[in-house]
């Protein structure tokens, strides 16, 4: 099918979202969780975060329960004490972890930016007018 070129408007962008998922495909680690993670950091409050967020604190908790669950490490240091019982922190290792899984998705995006270039070239290639008659 071919369609001319002044037709074609391929000026879409490309929208990724990584999950880290369970072998069942339940995900319990994505941009929401890393978000959390990182208001935890900045507040150093599960409940100031999760309200920055619009979040329940209950969905917060349950949140950092799975991906603790599914890492098999702590990644918050949950304080209770006082009137306020705030106060959390992210543990060495959920400091790596966000670090980590911070970069990783940067490079996987910046990565598949240059294959979804490609993926367009290879559309405006196909629906371009052929430049042979069919007869050839």
């Amino acid at each position: 099918m071919d369609i001319p070129e002044e037709q074609l408007r391929l000026d879409f962008v490309l929208k990724t979202k990584l999950y880290l998922a369970e072998s069942g495909g339940d995900s319990f680690m994505g941009i929401g969780v890393l978000w959390l993670l990182q208001y935890i950091d900045s507040f150093g409050s599960i409940r100031k975060a999760a309200a920055h967020m619009n979040l329940s604190y209950v969905k917060a908790h349950r949140m950092l329960t799975e991906l603790e669950k599914h890492m098999n490490f702590k990644v918050v240091d949950r304080k209770k004490g006082g009137d306020s019982r705030e106060g959390a922190t992210l543990t060495p290792q959920g400091r790596t972890f966000v670090k980590a899984y911070d970069r990783f998705q940067a490079k996987v995006k910046q990565q598949a930016e240059p294959l979804f270039e490609e993926f367009k070239q290879e559309i405006k290639t196909g629906l371009q007018p052929s430049s042979q008659s069919p007869d050839t």
